[in-house]
Order: structure tokens, then sequence, then C-alpha cells
């Protein structure tokens, strides 16, 4: 589809829908998220704030954006969890939890250790930290707090819930399926359900990388960032980068997406192996005493 000209509607869409009102999407979702959408996104942005037009009423994107400039504290959440993009599996890149499973069985003594997973989404990376720590160290309450937070609001919904369908596991191994999801007559057709045990290890909540100050409370044994900050430019970048390194223990790990590289904060984080950081020791946590890792 082609992009509107200047103040112009293309014809065949539903809605009035100008390059000031792209722009000015673009601009509030920045400051608000931190995602940098570029001209590529035009379509995928009528596409996902059309459904808000219609269960508004609206008519038009310059109506809608006054809502918005207006501060409705409702609508401002349906618009960032329109464009907040969720992609995510049980097990995404494997070798990382072959890593986290290796640093648990390491650390184990320490108790209590506390991961974060940063960018939860609809809670498979978080369920799969918890199984892993469980399966690592052989007990159903391995002494692991996760700590589990997104900026949409309906995914942490569904996280909480612990519902998938029948599909997101079929590519796991049998055996693990049994011992860490439901799937009986408790169970809607069609889905599974993860364990009890497992969602207790877990605490999810709404939080945005951009806000200050996070609510988190070092030490942190690791955080999992994964996919996330190739929305974010540089800067904004940096500065959650900045933000992460003092939460971590001295041996805390960065997991990072698999297209994701952080040369430029190298005085807070080294690459460690494959996509994964260790905290430089200078930006490290351990010289904060009394931190107790909960979230507040």
């Amino acid at each position: 589809m082609a992009n509107p000209t200047e103040g112009q509607t293309t014809p065949g869409r539903e809605f009035q829908f100008t390059v000031q009102d792209f722009t000015r999407i673009c601009d509030l979702i920045r400051k608000h998220a931190g995602i940098s959408l570029g001209d590529s996104k035009l379509d995928l942005v009528y596409g996902r704030l059309s459904r808000r037009l219609r269960a508004t009423g609206i008519r038009s994107f310059a109506e809608y954006l006054q809502l918005l400039e207006r501060g409705d504290r409702r609508e401002w959440e349906a618009f960032t969890n329109a464009l907040t993009t969720n992609h995510t599996a049980f097990f995404r890149e494997p070798h990382h939890f072959e890593l986290l499973a290796e640093q648990l069985r390491t650390i184990k003594a320490r108790g209590p250790i506390v991961l974060w997973c940063s960018a939860a989404s609809t809670g498979e990376e978080a369920y799969t930290m918890a199984m892993t720590a469980v399966d690592a160290l052989g007990s159903a309450t391995p002494g692991v707090v996760i700590i589990a937070t997104d900026i949409d609001t309906e995914v942490l919904e569904t996280a909480k819930t612990g519902l998938y369908p029948l599909e997101r596991v079929a590519r796991l191994d049998r055996a693990l399926v049994q011992r860490h999801f439901i799937q009986d007559a408790s169970v809607p057709a069609g889905q599974v359900k993860v364990k009890p045990e497992i969602r207790n290890l877990v605490t999810f909540r709404q939080l945005n990388l951009l806000q200050d100050p996070w609510p988190i409370r070092p030490p942190l044994d690791a955080i999992f960032c994964r996919n996330v900050m190739i929305y974010f430019d540089r800067d904004t970048q940096l500065n959650i980068l900045k933000k992460f390194a003092p939460l971590l223990r001295r041996d805390g790990l960065l997991y990072a997406g698999h297209s994701e590289r952080f040369n430029h904060a190298e005085d807070y984080f080294r690459l460690r192996g494959r996509t994964v950081y260790e905290v430089v020791p200078a930006a490290s946590s351990e010289k904060q005493p009394g931190a107790d890792g909960k979230i507040r």
C-alpha cells in the first residue's frame, strides 16, 4: 500500500491517515516506550491503530491523537499495547537456557537466586527460566525468584494464566511437557497449562523500561533482555544498559537477543559468549549492601 502524501488520505483506507499523523504517532511511542518506528512501519501502524479507532468510535487519526494528547490513561495503555511487538516461544534460543542451568548449578548455595525477565510478553520466556531452574537444581522449590515484566498489560494477563495452545509446546521434548504442563480435563480442550510449581516461581508486573526509577532492587543474578533492544536507538539502549549493570552481582549475566550487540556499552558489559554479557566489575551491584532483589 502506498504511503499517504502530505495531509492526504490514501484511497481505500477506512480512516483518514496522513504523514503528519504517522509522524506524531512515531514521536509519541518513542517518547513513551523508546520504540523507534521507521517509515516501513506505516502500514503496520495504520492496521493496528485502526482497531483502536473502531473500538473508541473515533473517525480519524487526528481525533484519536487528540485523545492521547489529552492524557487519557486507559487509551495510552491500549495505544502502547497495540504498537508493541510480541514474539516469543518456549526455549527460544536454547543455548541460553543451557548456560542458565550451568550458572544456577554454580551459584545454587547462594540463595535466594533472583532473575529478571525484562520483556516477558505472554510468559513463555519466564516460564522457561523457571523450568530450567527446577530441572537444573532438581527441586520443585529451587530457591529461585523470577521477576517478569513487560510494558504490554494485555500479554501479561495471558502470561499470568499459564494457558497455551497445544501447538506452542508441540516441538518441545515430550518428557519435558509431561513434567511441567497439565493436560487433562481441568484444562480447556486444545490447550496446556503450566504447572503450579512453575507458575509459583514467577511474579508478573507491568514495567516500562523507559520509566525512572525501576521498581527493581539489586542484587540480581541474571537479566534476560532478548530481542528488545532492536526496537530502541543506540542512546536509549545505552541508558537502559547503564541501569542494568548496577542491578547485577559481579558474576551476574545479561542474556541478549541473537541480533543484538552492545559494543557501545563496554564500560558496563563485556561479551562472555554467544549473545551473553557479563557485567564489568566496577559497574556491578555488590558494593551496594542490604539489597534484597525484590520488586516493589
